[in-house]
């Protein structure tokens, strides 16, 4: 892991660079996630620099005295932009709060990269209410919710559903809850069709956390926009279909660098 340090706190984050002169990649994890959710996206890496990072109270990162909200929202925008800027990074890839992160650096932080993935989120990320009640009160009970079929995964082995849950618990209760309650404030609807960079949206044929519909829209506001869709596959579908997921994410960046 390699850190940048910046507003008086250290993010860390994973970078794999053998050569490639494609445009350099950073990737955002989503709520209760850390970097590792996007192991599978380092094998593009023979292509393109890829970079991962850990938000704020997430995996090796140094916690942000932040409520959640727009400020949470905000202090997790300023550790992308601190990795980006030492990375190079110019494709900014949000799963869930990750992509609620890029839309808003990009809408209201002068953020000006030359495309974004948002992958799993929208422009609205409203919570089930039961959920964030559990978050406050029953965390195990939301782990395993949210690892139940067609949320985080359509239908994961075991190991799987184990190292997702494993991540959320070293995250805990009080950064989880933050995370969800931000996504929850967050909405972007009026605004996403300012975002004016070539986008790819993708999503989980299975995914009921941040459904089809939700990409849909995105497609339909955001002017310069594709969509695509990952079969058998649910919210985390970078992690359950990596090969899938990995071949629409390198078509879009092949016409990109085209």
């Amino acid at each position: 892991m390699e850190t940048v340090t910046h507003r008086g706190r250290a993010t860390a984050y994973r970078r794999s660079d053998r050569g490639g002169d494609g445009t350099p990649l950073l990737c955002v994890h989503g709520s209760g996630g850390e970097s590792g959710v996007w192991k599978s996206q380092f094998r593009l890496a023979d292509d393109r620099p890829v970079a991962a990072l850990d938000l704020s109270g997430h995996g090796e990162s140094d916690d942000v005295d932040a409520e959640a909200g727009y400020g949470a929202l905000s202090a997790y925008a300023d550790d992308v932009i601190a990795v980006a800027e030492e990375t190079d990074a110019g494709v900014l890839v949000g799963n869930s709060l990750g992509g609620g992160v890029v839309m808003h650096a990009v809408l209201n932080r002068g953020v000006d990269p030359d495309a974004v993935v948002l992958a799993g989120t929208g422009a609205r990320l409203a919570v089930n209410e039961d959920l964030l009640d559990w978050l406050a009160t029953d965390f195990e009970r939301a782990v395993e919710f949210l690892h139940g079929p067609g949320r985080l995964f359509d239908d994961p082995d075991d190991a799987l559903v184990e190292l997702s849950a494993a991540a959320m618990r070293d995250c805990g209760r009080a950064v989880t809850e933050r995370d969800f309650r931000t996504c929850h404030a967050f909405d972007e609807r009026d605004r996403v069709s300012d975002i004016d960079v070539p986008t790819l949206a993708v999503v989980g044929e299975n995914d009921r956390l941040t459904p089809p519909w939700f990409h849909e829209f995105l497609t339909d506001e955001i002017p310069d926009a594709a969509l695509a869709v990952v079969e058998d596959a649910a919210h985390l579908a970078m992690l359950e279909r990596p090969k899938a997921f990995n071949a629409a994410l390198e078509n879009f960046l092949d016409g990109l660098d085209g």
